[in-house]
């Protein structure tokens, strides 16, 4: 296989499989027109609060505080504006700590209104423009803003108490609470549950901010650090080593004739051009998906991304390629006349010749940086929507820097090891780590439509294999086709050989069960294994039969882990807490999360925490990713008419609908009866104190 467009694969998997959702606000908004004074008029523009856990903030302005609500009026000519918008209902003042100012907001009813003059006797139409941000005392929707044409008669025809509520706006309305009543009959026959429970919907939605912060504060600067230490592994590749004698040569040459200041600029726009060339694209497809659909449907789409199996069983052949051409058995290369195009243009001189040389150096360095920028990107799609973007930035901030420091300084490529074999030797590595991250993209299929292929052990006993080969190959017994010989052992080949072996030492108990919580979130799922040793020192076989007493729904091909009983399906889930009297513990998860396997094992499999989650509340997992068809009682059909079919795509909607929520972990706890939060909820974090507060406040 000579030519692998991997980019091109990538970008067109990002633009399909997605569907739009709206996100509800809790505030809905009228036009009206008063008159005050002879041609002067009142432009009212009135919005209801429905729930008093929400609030506006009033017209501000706050320098470095929040977003205050702007009114905004267009005229055409016709009429003029008089003073300022606003406030005619109450605002309530309190001093803000957060911000460290007073900030007044609104609640349950707002009139901003903004006073106009008709100066041309004629009917005239203008455009008002309300802005505002909900946000209540735990998070903030995103800013929103609404549209009014409202229609000032002409002067003769002016009449005192004329009122002009603009069509649009109340079709809007009309609009807004229909979906919002289908959306609560979905929820309510997918959840079984009465339809008063819609009132709360919102407030619940609210929380999951507080959770993607705490996913953020974790995973987030994980893979950056990640990102960066790729970035910094692919200058050592053989593809791109070599690089840099060119581009110092590039730089020598064109410094000539040129001062100090001008080549600095060069050296400083030549690394940004390599960051763009490899941040851009992925922002710009993201960006597009973003604004035309939202951000639902942009996480959808790596949703699916993510776990769907065409992606993953691409990613996983990709991957055994790559691993093949890193062992010798071809090269890959992006097609010449693209490079040399490229490289033609690089003699070109100023800005255009630094930017092509940019280029030049991404095309050429493809088949050694395409399996890691994979890897980098793969990883980040765990339904999110930034993480892209950014580790991708990190990455290539990294791969630049080396490149921007030697067209800065040339001289400092003396003290650089001249190329040779052990450039072949960093290759053959990375193929090895190839072998082994592939295998993950075919394990999160295999879990999510449940073929049964990959357990935990055969999992296990290819990364172990695979280790060890490194092992072998780094200590000289093993050679490939472009190996020079090795007449002796040096320090770093034996340093590397004892972390790999140590590593390899590490994974071998998993084979009987121990929970490896390094691995955790690259490993299957324990209930997937055959085999486990327990700590009695008796093996004990897991059967899809050590299923709960209860025989709960689904319990058939989902489990939950560290030996907690529970539920599969929210309805039951919730019947089942209300006759316990217990709190409902919700845990939106993925086979294809990998903070969820560490939250499992690094959190919950704590004692404390496990004590509290088997006795002290009822635990539901609903899994936003699997792709078994269920029952047609539990379908769900949309305001659309689409039906919803697998049981993924109906906990995603529901996660959605219900919570505001499209990322995994993330966890809640309820109130049985009335089904509304007991506590803040929470994402990936592995504090453990931390969780057990969680826990204790839902139990308060």
């Amino acid at each position: 296989m000579k030519k692998l467009w991997l980019l091109i694969t990538l970008i067109g998997l990002f633009s399909v499989n997605a569907f739009a959702q709206m996100m509800e606000q809790p505030i809905t908004w009228r036009s009206s027109l008063e008159k005050v004074d002879g041609n002067v008029y009142e432009v009212l523009i009135q919005g209801e609060i429905a729930d008093t856990q929400w609030h506006i903030y009033d017209l501000g302005p706050y320098e470095g505080g929040p977003n205050p609500t702007v009114l905004t009026v267009e005229t055409n000519g016709n009429a003029k504006i008089v003073g300022k918008p606003y406030i005619k209902t109450k605002v309530v003042k309190h001093m803000d700590e957060m911000f460290g100012m007073e900030i007044g907001y609104c609640e349950e009813k707002v009139v901003v209104a903004q006073k106009i003059e008709l100066i041309k006797d004629t009917e005239t139409e203008i455009l008002a423009v309300i802005e505002w941000q909900a946000c209540n005392n735990g998070s903030c929707l995103p800013p929103t803003d609404q549209e009014f044409k409202i229609k000032l008669p002409a002067m003769s025809g002016a009449a005192a108490g004329v009122a002009g509520a603009a069509e649009k706006p109340a079709e809007e309305k009309a609009a807004v609470d229909a979906a919002n009543t289908g959306a609560q009959a979905v929820a309510a026959a997918e959840t079984g549950t009465a339809s008063e429970t819609a009132v709360s919907q919102t407030e619940v939605k609210s929380s999951s901010d507080k959770a993607a912060s705490d996913k953020e504060s974790g995973s987030l600067w994980g893979m950056i650090i990640e990102a960066i230490i790729w970035g910094f592994v692919a200058l050592l590749t053989p593809c791109v080593f070599p690089m840099v004698p060119m581009t110092v040569s590039f730089f020598l040459k064109g410094s000539q004739g040129a001062s100090k200041a001008q080549g600095k600029f060069k050296a400083a726009f030549f690394g940004f051009s390599i960051v763009a060339l490899y941040t851009l694209p992925i922002a710009i497809i993201i960006l597009v998906t973003y604004f035309a659909g939202g951000e639902s449907v942009t996480a959808d789409i790596f949703n699916w991304l993510a776990t769907h199996w065409i992606p993953n069983l691409i990613f996983f052949a990709i991957f055994m390629i790559f691993a093949a051409s890193f062992f010798g058995a071809f090269e890959i290369t992006l097609p010449s006349s693209m490079v040399n195009k490229s490289d033609s243009k690089s003699d070109k001189g100023g800005l255009i010749g630094v930017f092509f040389m940019a280029l030049t150096l991404v095309l050429v360095s493809f088949s050694c940086t395409g399996p890691i920028v994979g890897t980098v990107l793969i990883k980040s799609t765990q339904g999110e929507i930034w993480e892209p973007i950014i580790t991708m930035f990190a990455f290539s901030c990294a791969f630049a820097l080396p490149f921007t420091i030697f067209a800065f300084a040339p001289s400092l490529l003396k003290d650089l090891p001249k190329s040779g074999g052990w450039l072949n030797s960093v290759k053959v590595v990375l193929g090895f780590i190839e072998v082994a991250l592939g295998f993950k993209f075919l394990s999160v299929a295999d879990q999510t439509y449940h073929w049964g292929l990959i357990d935990r052990e055969i999992y296990l006993a290819i990364w172990i294999v695979c280790f060890s080969l490194m092992g072998l190959y780094l200590l000289g017994k093993i050679r490939f086709a472009h190996d020079t010989p090795i007449e002796h052992l040096s320090v770093t080949r034996l340093v590397l050989s004892i972390v790999v072996f140590t590593f390899v030492v590490y994974m071998i108990p998993g084979m009987w069960g121990a929970p490896l919580k390094a691995l955790s979130g690259y490993l299957p799922p324990i209930t997937s294994q055959d085999f486990v040793l327990t700590s009695g020192g008796t093996a004990s076989v897991t059967t899809s039969s050590d299923q709960p007493a209860h025989t709960a729904k689904y319990s058939d091909f989902l489990h939950l882990p560290n030996g907690i009983q529970g539920y599969f399906h929210y309805g039951e889930a919730l019947e089942a807490a209300k006759k316990a009297n217990k709190p409902l513990f919700v845990d939106f998860t993925g086979h294809g999360c990998v903070n969820c396997r560490e939250m499992e094992q690094r959190v919950w499999a704590d004692p404390r925490v496990l004590k509290m989650l088997k006795e002290d509340f009822i635990v539901v997992a609903l899994y936003a990713d699997d792709k078994k068809e269920v029952a047609e009682e539990d379908w769900v059909t949309l305001p659309s008419g689409r039906v919803l079919k697998q049981l993924g795509k109906i906990n995603s909607h529901f996660a959605m609908e219900r919570f505001n929520v499209n990322a995994q972990p993330y966890y809640t706890i309820l109130d049985p009866f009335t089904e509304e939060p007991k506590a803040e909820p929470r994402g990936y974090n592995l504090d453990v104190d931390a969780f057990i507060k969680f826990l204790q406040d839902g139990l308060k």
